[in-house]
């Protein structure tokens, strides 16, 4: 396999694996239904802690198919078309 073609396929299992978790895909889903959203919202929603919110976000962030930006004291997050991730979610998820 050209190493062109296994970087590409690195990329793509790192977001795979970046959205390999249940709360993940229920972000995920919610902000492609919702649209943007902050972690309080995202942490009443969910019923579990900011921290842990907070904690799946940065997973997501890193390998760039969600992306925030600051509001004042809040971090509104949206999704990113890294990897076409709104369709992939859409034809996954609803």
């Amino acid at each position: 396999m050209p190493s062109k073609d296994y970087e590409k396929f690195e990329q793509k299992a790192e977001i795979l694996k970046a959205i390999a978790h249940p709360v993940r895909l229920c972000i995920l889903r919610g902000l492609a239904k919702e649209g943007p959203s902050n972690v309080g919202k995202m942490t009443t929603c969910l019923d579990i802690p900011q921290a842990t919110v907070s904690q799946h976000l940065a997973k997501m962030k890193a390998v760039g198919i969600i992306k925030g930006k600051r509001n004042g004291t809040q971090v509104i997050y949206t999704l990113t078309n890294v990897g076409n991730i709104g369709k992939l979610v859409e034809n996954f998820l609803f």
